[in-house]
């Protein structure tokens, strides 16, 4: 399962964090960030679509065609758990090394955007006030980690959850085989 885990784990990272990269880099450069959120959810997607290549892969080479929930969740967590943690310290370095004013300048344009929407008063103050409190998590690295974590971990759970979901398989007898 480790080689499994690794390999496909080390590919859905690089997918993910070279998207990022490259992205932000051009987000950055032009000065706008719309857009960018459903294309970085799409490469993360694509990224985690090989968690469904690794469980099927492992259950039908390793183990004899079978796999239980519990097997396949946990192939698809461990995966998930490479690839998010390569895109957070991608990010940390990203972050702190070449664009650290990226936050306020992010913020600054966000808070463009929602004074503009047509939203109501409170709408806007809600908007605004949540991207002042985003900003203030990212002063300290363990705020920027965990906003990190956020941006990528769930979207990995859940496609590792309905993997399993699906993949799921007792072999002819019934019996499940023993994930090695």
């Amino acid at each position: 399962m480790k080689k499994y885990v690794l390999r496909y784990g080390a590919i859905a990272a690089t997918i993910v964090t070279l998207w990022m990269l490259g992205s932000i880099s051009y987000c950055y450069a032009i000065g706008t960030f719309e857009g960018n959120m459903w294309l970085g959810y799409a490469s993360m997607l694509l990224a985690f679509s090989f968690i469904f290549v690794a469980i099927k892969t492992y259950r039908d080479k390793q183990n004899a065609g079978a796999i239980t929930f519990g097997q396949a969740f946990k192939i698809g967590l461990y995966i998930s758990l490479v690839a998010s943690t390569v895109y957070v310290i991608a990010w940390l370095i990203d972050y702190y090394f070449f664009i650290p004013d990226f936050m306020e300048r992010y913020t600054a344009r966000s808070i463009e955007r929602i004074q503009h929407s047509g939203k109501s008063a409170a709408e806007i103050a809600d908007g605004i006030k949540m991207m002042h409190s985003m900003e203030k998590m990212y002063g300290s690295i363990f705020g920027v980690i965990l906003l990190t974590y956020m941006e990528i971990l769930p979207l990995a759970l859940v496609v590792s959850l309905i993997s399993a979901l699906i993949l799921k398989r007792k072999n002819r007898n019934g019996a499940v085989a023993a994930l090695s």
